[in-house]
């Protein structure tokens, strides 16, 4: 019963790490109409393995157009998260600098007569050469300094097109915000709870 058991574990653990490794399918499919300088600014829209998914873009340097589809890998930004699949992930600061971007895209539903500043200030966190630079995008870098570090990160996603990861030529990198706990994680505690009932049922409790 235990060797079987443990077979059965190492398949669901297996299957997991499977999963974790697929890409997604992403697509592109519009904007908010809300522009400054010249540019379209967050929140966009698309899909993500066809269910739509509000897009919050953090990268100047590169570019999109509608009905664009690519593939791209998700990332986590909790603390001891790996950013090697991201774009900006071997900048030094690169998780403060991701997790000050989550506080900038908490304050875009309730400050929604500001996306200009909201957005000019998430593309001068990586891109600070390239971005437009406003007062009130300096305001919004100050406060997202002083106030990221006590967010929960869990709900926000890393959007990457695969790798090889270049700075430009490719496609805009992205954050999405998940309803509830990654769905990477969910399909882990997922596992755990069914590898748990098989081994209860194994052993007749």
């Amino acid at each position: 019963m235990k060797l079987r058991f443990a077979g059965l574990l190492l398949l669901f653990l297996l299957v997991g790490s499977a999963v974790q490794a697929d890409s997604v399918t992403m697509t592109f499919t519009g904007v908010n109409g809300a522009r400054g300088g010249g540019y379209y600014v967050s929140p966009y829209y698309g899909t993500m393995d066809g269910d739509p998914v509000i897009l919050l873009c953090i990268d100047i340097a590169n570019r999109i157009k509608t009905g664009q589809t690519w593939e791209a890998n998700l990332s986590t930004i909790t603390n001891g998260s790996d950013l090697s699949l991201t774009r900006y992930g071997s900048l030094p600061n690169a998780l403060s600098l991701y997790q000050q971007a989550a506080w900038l895209i908490a304050q875009f539903p309730t400050h929604t007569n500001d996306y200009v500043n909201l957005q000019y200030a998430l593309w001068n966190l990586f891109n600070p050469n390239l971005a437009p630079d406003t007062a009130g995008s300096n305001a919004w870098l100050a406060l997202a300094a002083a106030n990221y570090s006590s967010m929960n990160f869990s709900p926000f996603l890393v959007i990457t097109n695969l790798p090889p990861v270049t700075l430009t030529g490719q496609v805009q990198e992205f954050i999405v915000v998940t309803p509830e706990p990654a769905p990477l994680t969910l399909l882990g505690t997922g596992l755990v709870g069914v590898a748990a009932m098989v081994r209860r049922r194994f052993r007749g409790d």
